[in-house]
């Protein structure tokens, strides 16, 4: 497949070595330093994947399926090493192994932070930088590229896989991983120091909020509360700051969905992990290299009113189509759900009358306020606290309007403490006694009971 290789052209080649001494090879002297260590086998992952690029088809190996290209990347380096008799340990050679099996098939030195399932965040600040989020914390991790050459490949990789492009003349990109992975790309010469990468993470563990109940995210009787307001078709907003964990509660909202409901979801990139069988996904597209061809998030709730969807779900209501999405919840489209960025469940439903004046329409306020308060039913709010645990803070119904106030009612209210010894946010979710509007729609659901039950044990 290739042709025979020499060591590196500088390198002499070494004195023939005496019956005594045969059985030692002649190397170099062992590095004294860790960084030493790593400097060697960055060299030889480079020579070796120079080599491995220009003895292979990349056509080929798109022709495989991903393990037999991991086994024949493996036998292909395995011989480049032999070829330019390069002096690697056993474990050194699989590292060298693992690591350009990682570049071609995946995403080269992040691959072992893909693997842990206690990250929710990768931030990767160019070649040198690499943070986390673990457990709520930031840390910056000793991973390294080799250049910013080798982290634009991966970017590259990452956004071709989805469709899309990133480059200097379109320099900003949003994409997503195979298992829904939410990814965001800027490069030069927007980001300065090099490409910047990041990467909201997906548990491979789907939460429910069974789950988040034993985080302590929320009491069992608050959760109760919340599956029955999804299973009786209530409009939910969910609303929280970035990384509080909003479209994990979607997800988790969505379960108690009836099977037999048809779904249209409709997200920018695509995150959306819905069990159902009858689900139909849609994303958004950027604007081609001439400036055409976009398809916005309006364009696609306007779209998926003509698809008989029983229910819309908004990955991110963000613009103009906050306006679209109202008037499918008030036109018989029950149960239709979104998020929104918000610190309360009063500022979410601020942002909304906003993104409704966003798309140019010259509405008295009064009759914005009055579709907000006649289509959505709920507001879910989450927030993430200071020492990094999530929180459900607010259960919150919008309940109608007074003179040009939109009225709400606090089911649940997270009312804070103090703190541990430890740092950790201490605090109760606090049942305000009231009772929902939307006991009637769960009385026709035949769910009354069962909503009473939930209420009267956290009162109790």
């Amino acid at each position: 497949m290739f042709g025979r290789r020499s060591a590196a052209p500088s390198a002499t080649p070494p004195p023939a070595a005496s019956p005594a001494t045969a059985a030692a090879p002649v190397s170099a002297p062992p590095p004294t330093r860790a960084t030493d260590l790593d400097q060697r086998l960055s060299d030889i992952k480079i020579a070796i994947f120079n080599d491995l690029i220009d003895s292979v088809d990349p056509t080929e190996l798109g022709r495989l399926e991903p393990a037999q290209v991991r086994e024949e990347i493996s036998d292909i380096v395995a011989e480049i090493i032999s070829m330019r008799s390069l002096i690697l340990s056993a474990a050194e050679q699989q590292v060298v192994i693992a690591d350009i099996c990682n570049d071609v098939l995946g995403l080269g030195p992040l691959e072992p932070l893909l693997a842990r399932d206690d990250i929710a965040d990768i931030m990767v600040n160019g070649a040198d930088k690499v943070y986390i989020e673990a457990d709520g914390k930031m840390e910056l991790t000793d991973i390294r590229f080799r250049d910013n050459a080798q982290l634009m490949n991966i970017c590259q990789r990452i956004v071709s896989a989805v469709g899309r492009r990133v480059d200097e003349s379109s320099p900003i990109c949003d994409a997503r991983l195979g298992d829904g992975s939410r990814v965001n790309v800027i490069v030069p010469p927007l980001a300065i120091d090099g490409p910047t990468l990041t990467i909201r993470k997906f548990k491979r563990d789907k939460l429910t909020l069974d789950k988040l109940v034993e985080f302590g995210s929320i009491t069992p009787q608050a959760a109760k509360v919340l599956q029955i307001a999804s299973a009786v078709r209530c409009n939910i907003l969910v609303s929280g700051g970035t990384g509080s964990g909003k479209t994990t509660l979607l997800n988790c909202l969505t379960r108690y969905i009836d099977e037999a409901e048809r779904i249209v979801t409709c997200e920018d990139a695509a995150e959306l992990q819905l069990q159902q069988p009858h689900v139909v996904r849609l994303e958004t597209r950027p604007p081609n290299l001439e400036g055409a061809g976009q398809v916005t998030m309006r364009d696609l709730v306007k779209n998926c009113l003509r698809m008989r969807p029983e229910r819309i779900i908004v990955g991110e209501v963000r613009g103009p189509e906050a306006f679209d999405l109202l008037q499918a919840m008030n036109t018989g489209h029950d149960g239709s759900m979104g998020t929104i960025h918000a610190n309360t469940p009063r500022d979410a439903l601020s942002r909304v009358e906003n993104m409704v004046a966003m798309g140019g329409y010259n509405l008295p306020a009064k009759a914005v306020r009055e579709q907000i308060a006649s289509a959505v039913n709920v507001i879910v709010q989450a927030a993430r606290l200071r020492d990094g645990s999530r929180k459900i803070t607010h259960i919150t119904e919008v309940v109608g309007m007074e003179g040009d106030v939109i009225t709400l009612q606090d089911l649940f209210v997270f009312e804070y403490e103090g703190e541990d010894s430890r740092g950790r946010v201490l605090g109760r979710h606090r049942p305000t006694g009231l009772r929902p509007a939307f006991w009637d729609r769960a009385r026709y659901y035949g769910l009354d009971r069962a909503l009473a039950e939930a209420l009267s044990d956290a009162n109790a």
